[in-house]
């Protein structure tokens, strides 16, 4: 059983690091949202949205830098995988 002190600072950080992650999930969301729907102007500005704000809660040590990494490949597989094969239909 964590102590009050430990228990207040947990509670501080938590609060500190709540709007970096959210704005994180937020972004990788919208980016997301956007390759699916295969908006390549929109995605693309998305996505390097997405990269930023994940980059950011990384070094911030919201998230883990390796974390933040798998994410961030993850959306450029996505990335790519929807709009190679549109480039190729067209």
């Amino acid at each position: 059983m964590p102590s009050e002190k430990s228990a207040r600072v947990a509670e501080g950080r938590r609060l500190r690091n709540q709007p970096l992650h959210t704005r994180a999930k937020s972004y990788v969301a919208k980016a997301m949202k956007l390759v699916e729907e295969g908006q390549r102007q929109e995605a693309e500005a998305a996505v390097q949205a997405a990269f930023s704000a994940l980059d950011r809660a990384a070094q911030k040590g919201v998230i883990h830098p390796n974390n933040a990494s798998r994410r961030k490949s993850r959306i450029a597989a996505r990335f790519k995988k929807a709009f190679e094969a549109q480039a190729a239909s067209s």
